[in-house]
C-alpha cells in the first residue's frame, strides 16, 4: 500500500489505513470491497423477490452509481494496488453491473406487467 495518505489518515477497524477516497466510509479497500459484494448480494435477493417498488428501485439504482463512483476512485487514486485489488475492483464492477441489470429487468417486468393489468380480457 502507498504511503500517499492524507495527513490525517484513519485507520479501518482492522487497523489498516484507510485511502483518502473511503475517508467517508472509513474502512480499508479490503473491507470496502467485501461490504460492496455482501450488499449487492443483499440487494439482489430483495429484488429477486419481485416486491421491489419503484421509490426502492430508485434508491437502489442511486445506490449502484454512488457506489460505483466511490470504487472509479478507490481504482484510479493515489493509493497503489496490488493486482489481486485491482482483480477484486474489476470484479466488484462487474457485480454492481449485474445488480443493476437485474434491478432493470425487475423494473421493467413491473412495467410489463401494470400495463397487462390494465389491458381489457377479449
Amino acid at each position: 500500500m502507498s504511503a500517499t495518505m492524507s495527513s490525517s489518515a484513519s485507520l479501518c477497524w482492522c487497523q489498516v489505513p484507510v485511502p483518502q477516497e473511503l475517508e467517508t466510509e472509513v474502512l480499508c479497500v479490503q473491507h470496502f470491497l467485501t461490504t460492496v459484494e455482501h450488499d449487492c448480494s443483499e440487494l439482489r435477493r430483495e429484488i429477486a423477490i419481485g416486491k421491489t417498488t419503484p421509490p426502492r428501485q430508485a434508491e437502489i439504482a442511486g445506490w449502484v452509481r454512488s457506489t460505483a463512483n466511490k470504487l472509479t476512485g478507490v481504482a484510479i487514486g493515489r493509493q497503489r494496488l496490488s493486482d489481486e485489488y485491482k482483480k477484486r475492483i474489476l470484479t466488484t464492477f462487474l457485480t454492481l453491473m449485474n445488480l443493476q441489470e437485474s434491478l432493470e429487468r425487475s423494473a421493467n417486468r413491473t412495467t410489463t406487467t401494470g400495463r397487462n393489468r390494465e389491458l381489457p380480457v377479449a
